[in-house]
């Protein structure tokens, strides 16, 4: 009785509480949607996508410090901290815009393909990679000067993208429910495999040490990906409605964004296998995430909703965003 009594109580605490809450939210205000954000650990700062203009907000000083402006379409931001810039996907104007990290002063507007979303940045090799929605391909950038190394088919709509710092690039692909594996000095694509059966991937998180990756589906669950063997292994439920996913690597925590029902899941291995651990409130609409893999907070983009609005024959529409609510989720333990 004893021993089984304390294989119960293991048990338990496997799957208690990982302790995680919004610590605080920063206001940033004004108006516009938002989508993808970045921070950068050596400055403290994060960078969120927010209408035509990225937000720069000091996480220390707990207020926004500064914008960038005159964007076309702002979807993805990503940090170069070891030459100095930032990248901006625009998705309007099919171009990014590079960006001094300390200045915030623009530096130059390369060309991709259609539609850049997500957009990643490969350490060993110094190139930034955008994933271009509607031409199905990938532009390679050198991110030393700005010059265009070029575009490769990829796949239907290529969503988030997450690197290895070892010259390797992996994106889901929402629309096969595939995720590729992509070479980043060839350029092009290496590998790819079903996600089945998770359906429209978005956000996608890695783990490095362990070779594995965490792909956040529409069909409410997160499809763990064997890297070395690229085979699904889990396929731990999450909330409705997600749209990011992150993975720290200090804990061995990973996290889905659920914004349709404002939580967060958390996922983490027991006993060899991946299992949704937790569920942490969060706010509705707080769909995309990044982790600062330094002070192990999670960062969130999020507004205040009014009432729903008049829709055809009766029906509701979706509910409004109230004005100058929008703001940035900081949470952690």
């Amino acid at each position: 009785m004893k021993k089984v009594l304390t294989l119960g109580l293991l048990a338990l605490a496997a799957f208690s509480a990982e302790g995680y809450k919004i610590l605080s939210k920063i206001k940033v205000g004004g108006t516009g949607g938002w989508d993808y954000l970045a921070v950068d650990p050596a400055t403290q700062r994060i960078f969120a996508s927010h209408g035509g203009n990225v937000e720069v907000v000091d996480i220390k000083a707990g207020k926004p410090v500064g914008q960038i402006t005159q964007l076309h379409g702002v979807h993805g931001i990503a940090v170069a901290s070891d030459v100095g810039k930032g990248f901006i996907s625009n998705g309007q104007s099919n171009s990014v815009t590079i960006f001094d990290l300390k200045t915030l002063q623009k530096s130059g507007e390369p060309a991709t393909g259609q539609n850049p979303d997500a957009i990643c940045y490969e350490p060993k090799t110094q190139r930034i990679f955008t994933m271009n929605g509607r031409s199905n391909d990938s532009t390679a950038i050198n991110a030393r000067n700005n010059e265009i190394v070029g575009s490769f088919p990829i796949g239907e709509k290529p969503e988030n993208c997450v690197v290895d710092g070892a010259g390797k690039v992996y994106v889901n692909i929402e629309n096969s429910s595939e995720v590729v594996e992509i070479d980043a000095a060839k350029p092009g694509v290496t590998r790819r495999t079903s996600l089945a059966p998770c359906e429209g991937p978005s956000g996608l998180a890695i783990d490095v040490k362990n070779k594995k990756l965490f792909s956040v589906c529409s069909n409410k669950m997160m499809a763990v990906t064997d890297i070395a063997t690229m085979k699904v292994i889990a396929t731990p439920a999450v909330g409705a409605g997600t749209d990011g996913a992150g993975f720290d690597a200090a804990s061995g925590l990973a996290f889905s964004s659920n914004g349709g029902d404002g939580t967060m899941t958390i996922v983490k291995l027991v006993n060899g296998k991946y299992e949704a651990v937790d569920t942490v409130t969060t706010e509705r609409g707080a769909r995309t995430m990044t982790v600062d893999q330094t002070t192990h907070r999670i960062y969130m983009l999020a507004a205040e909703y009014g009432p729903a609005a008049e829709g055809k024959d009766g029906k509701k529409g979706r509910p409004t965003v109230v004005p100058d609510s929008f703001h940035v989720l900081v949470i952690g333990k």
